[in-house]
């Protein structure tokens, strides 16, 4: 008879930390913000309505972002800006298309948009910054189809040549899949570290959404609520 010793199979390591790496409320902070949503006005008297502008690598979910923040201050499902149904990589939009939200009554709309645009990527058909650029700076009228081998003129009817602060961009927003964010090719992060410069230098304030966290990890994908308790989400982040 030999000896032989049995070996447990380790624990593999947990997928979540004990504590959340950032505090929130789920009820209260969603009802505080809502609550500001509803009460916001800009202080600006120049400007009735904050244009935000969506960007990012195509497949990113800026559409799909819209129409979530659309459907929670509507409080039902709606599809105004069309999404792509498949991960294909490519891009849905492709005009520059900007949404209002309705308010409470007819006629009544939140006092921002959502300008959405066409997806950033690495092949010769991409977006070119140029025109984001003058996207920023107002330049661009809504309902311009972008041209992936020449930027917009000056005598293309939806070339606004002398736009005033109403007509120019006053946020920026970043949308990145987490999924994919880690995979996504240099020249993506190049074009769009361009355009946030130019956003930065124009004094344009700036954010990041992070979309496709259910798909990145599965504790997120069981449970939303556990999305800053997840490790995966964390380094992602």
């Amino acid at each position: 008879m030999w000896p032989f010793k049995i070996f447990n199979k380790p624990t593999p390591p947990s997928s979540e930390y004990d504590e959340p790496w950032r505090s929130l409320d789920w009820n209260k902070d969603s009802q505080n913000i809502l609550k500001k949503i509803n009460d916001f006005k800009p202080r600006n008297k120049e400007i009735n309505t904050l244009r935000i502008l969506l960007y990012g690598p195509q497949g990113a979910g800026k559409s799909s972002f819209f129409n979530s923040v659309n459907n929670t201050l509507q409080g039902r499902i709606t599809t105004r800006a069309l999404a792509q149904s498949t991960d294909t990589g490519e891009s849905f939009t492709l005009k520059c298309n900007t949404y209002k939200m309705k308010k409470g009554e007819a006629g009544f709309f939140y006092p921002f948009t959502f300008t959405d645009i066409a997806g950033i990527h690495n092949q010769s058909n991409s977006i070119m910054a140029n025109d984001i650029h003058r996207l920023l700076n107002g330049h661009i009228i809504d309902g311009y189809t972008f041209n992936p081998v020449s930027s917009i003129t000056e005598d293309d009817p939806k070339y606004k040549r002398n736009p005033i602060l109403k007509d120019r961009i006053h946020c920026l927003v970043a949308v990145l899949p987490a999924i994919t964010v880690s995979l996504m090719h240099e020249e993506v992060f190049a074009q769009m570290r361009a355009v946030r410069e130019k956003a930065r230098d124009l004094g344009i304030p700036q954010a990041i959404i992070m979309t496709k966290v259910d798909e990145a990890c599965p504790l997120v994908k069981e449970n939303l609520e556990k999305i800053y308790k997840s490790k995966r989400i964390k380094q992602k982040v």
